[in-house]
């Protein structure tokens, strides 16, 4: 039976008790604290990408970060606890904090906004392609996070990025068109995740700094104005041709 990864309600982790607290004396986090759940986070992340959650313990999580086996504790609970922050943290959430419904805003400002949010953690390096690592084995041997990720972050992204087009589009409902239309742009932002390593076997300079990841999002935003252009002149053709053709009367008896 597959772990499931499910989160503990019942008590605060010691964390967010300290956290408040020093919000409460206006006291900043100590930064040896910050390293070390930093360090914490990338040994997770490198193991649980390479064997998965199940086969992973917190015994090597804390030798791999050189931090004491309590310390997964104190910062994250339990070994679910730490799994969840490391499947969700490194990658952000694509467009969570970002208003695409604006009616003011032009379609080139929403895919800006859009495409520089979605490509914003290829400025981390190898820690995107581990977190890629990670959604890929968590695809394959499910806990019930990727479902989960899919339901509060992907979905409500996507059916922004429909309502979006919709307005653009000039359509009151989505049809299977407008939704392959927002899969697929989503798709030109997801691909370059995917085909990173290939870029950087071939084009390593198309990767190699933060304003080259910049770069890639402004591209996007040219191809996707473009795929919207392609699917309002689509649609025109469409109606045109429906309109111009001959009406069928039925020959009376």
């Amino acid at each position: 039976m597959k772990p499931a990864i499910t989160p503990t309600p019942s008590k605060p982790h010691a964390s967010a008790s300290k956290e408040a607290a020093e919000i409460g004396d206006t006291r900043k986090p100590r930064s040896d604290g910050e390293e070390a759940r930093g360090r914490l986070l990338m040994a997770a992340l490198r193991l649980f990408a390479e064997k998965g959650f199940a086969k992973t313990s917190t015994r090597e999580i804390a030798q791999a970060a050189g931090a004491n086996l309590s310390s997964i504790k104190y910062y994250f609970g339990d070994k679910a606890g730490l799994y969840r922050v490391v499947f969700s943290e490194p990658m952000g959430t694509a467009c969570q904090e970002i208003d695409l419904s604006d009616p003011s805003l032009s379609l080139r400002e929403v895919l800006r906004l859009f495409f520089e949010d979605f490509v914003m953690p290829l400025k981390q390096g190898d820690v995107a392609q581990l977190a890629v690592r990670l959604h890929f084995r968590e695809m394959l041997e499910p806990t019930g996070l990727w479902m989960e990720e899919i339901e509060r972050h992907i979905k409500p992204s996507h059916l922004g990025l429909v309502a979006v087009l919709l307005r653009h589009l000039n359509l009151s409902k989505a049809d299977d068109d407008v939704h392959r239309l927002a899969f697929s742009l989503a798709g030109l932002a997801l691909q370059l995740f995917v085909i990173h390593d290939v870029v950087n076997a071939i084009r390593p300079k198309l990767f190699d700094t933060p304003a080259a990841v910049d770069q890639w999002a402004m591209r996007l935003v040219d191809f996707g104005e473009a795929m919207v252009a392609m699917e309002i002149a689509r649609r025109q053709t469409l109606l045109g041709s429906t309109a111009s053709a001959p009406s069928k009367k039925t020959k009376k008896s």
